[in-house]
C-alpha cells in the first residue's frame, strides 16, 4: 500500500505515553458491559472489528447524534505522531477523511471528522473503559475511533492476516461505523433493541457490521482513485483479514463448531463480499445491507 501518498490527518490523539492509558483521568464505565465483552473475548471476538461492546449495552440514547458524555481525557499529544506506525495510522485516517468528505459534499452535506485515539492497555472513553482486548472500536458517544496498535500483532500472528492494507482496512471499517453514526443508522438500530429478541438483534447487528465492511470498501475505491494507493496484493490482504474475522471462522477456531444465531458480524464470505461491493462500486447506495434479501 502506498500510504505515503495520503495526506496525514491531524485528528490523532496519542495516549500511548500515558501511564496505563489513563493519565490523570478517571476510569469511566467501570464494569459496564463486561458480560458481553467477556463473551466476545471467549469467542476470540475481542479481536473482531466492530462497535465497542459497551456501546451496545446502552451508550446510545435518544435521537440524532449522541451528545458526548463528559470525559476527562488522559494527557495526550494531538496532531500527527512522529513514529512510523503513528504516521501510517494518520495517513490512513487522512485517506478516509478525504474520501468521505468528497462523498458527503456530493450529497450536499458536511462530513464531521472523527478523532482517532492511540492507546496502550486501557483508556477512558464516553462509552466506558476501552481495553485492548476489545480490539479496535468506535464510540458514538465521543465520535472517536480507539485502537491499541498491538492488535496488529494479533491480526498478523494469531489470525493470519498480515499486511499494511489489512491494517488500513481495520481503521476504515471503524470509520465506517462513524459514517453510520453521522447518517443516523446506528441510532435507528439501537431504537430497535428493546423490541427484538437477542437472536433478532444479532441478525440486525450483522447487517450493521457488513455495511461498515462495505463502507471500508468505498474508502479503498475512492482512496485509490485519488491517490493510487493500492498495490498488487493489497486487496487480497483486506479480503484475507475479512475472512479471518468472520463469525464462522472465529467460532470454529475457538469452540470447534458454528452457531449461526449468535453471529453478530457476519460470515467470512459475507464480510469479503460486502467489502468487495464497496470497493467495486464506490457507491453508498450499493451498501444498503438493511434492505437486501441476500446478505
Amino acid at each position: 500500500m502506498k500510504w505515503e501518498n495520503n495526506r496525514e490527518s491531524d485528528q490523532i490523539e496519542d495516549r500511548r505515553d500515558s501511564p496505563g492509558g489513563f493519565g490523570g483521568g478517571p476510569r469511566l464505565g467501570g464494569g459496564r458491559g463486561i458480560g458481553l465483552g467477556t463473551i466476545v473475548v471467549a469467542l476470540v471476538a475481542g479481536w473482531i472489528f466492530g462497535i465497542n461492546p459497551l456501546t451496545i449495552l446502552g451508550a446510545l440514547e435518544g435521537g440524532g447524534l449522541p451528545a458526548p458524555a463528559p470525559v476527562e481525557a488522559p494527557a495526550a499529544r494531538t496532531g500527527t505522531p512522529g513514529d512510523d506506525m503513528g504516521r501510517f495510522v494518520a495517513a490512513v485516517l487522512g485517506g478516509t477523511e478525504d474520501a468521505w468528505d468528497g462523498i458527503f459534499r456530493a450529497a450536499g452535506a458536511q462530513y464531521q471528522k472523527p478523532r482517532l485515539v492511540l492507546f496502550r492497555g486501557a483508556t477512558p472513553t464516553a462509552c466506558g473503559t476501552g481495553q485492548a482486548a476489545m480490539g479496535p472500536f468506535y464510540c458514538p458517544g465521543d465520535q472517536k475511533v480507539y485502537i491499541d496498535l498491538s492488535f496488529y500483532d494479533t491480526l498478523r500472528r494469531q489470525l493470519g492476516a498480515p499486511g499494511d492494507f489489512a491494517q488500513a482496512y481495520v481503521i476504515a471499517h471503524e470509520v465506517g461505523h462513524h459514517v453510520q453514526n453521522l447518517m443516523g443508522i446506528t441510532d435507528q438500530m439501537e431504537r430497535q433493541r428493546a423490541r427484538l429478541s437477542q437472536r433478532e438483534y444479532n441478525a440486525l447487528s450483522v447487517r450493521l457490521e457488513l455495511q461498515a465492511d462495505c463502507f471500508a470498501g468505498i474508502w479503498a475505491h475512492h482512496n485509490h482513485q485519488s491517490g493510487n494507493v493500492i498495490e498488487p496484493g493489497d486487496v487480497e490482504e483486506a479480503l484475507n483479514a475479512a475472512a479471518a474475522i468472520g463469525d464462522d471462522a472465529l467460532q470454529r477456531q475457538s469452540q470447534g463448531h458454528v452457531v449461526p444465531d449468535s453471529f453478530t458480524h457476519g460470515t467470512s464470505e459475507q464480510r469479503q463480499r460486502w467489502f468487495r461491493t464497496g470497493l467495486d462500486t464506490g457507491d453508498v447506495r450499493a451498501c444498503d445491507t438493511f434492505k437486501t434479501a441476500r446478505l
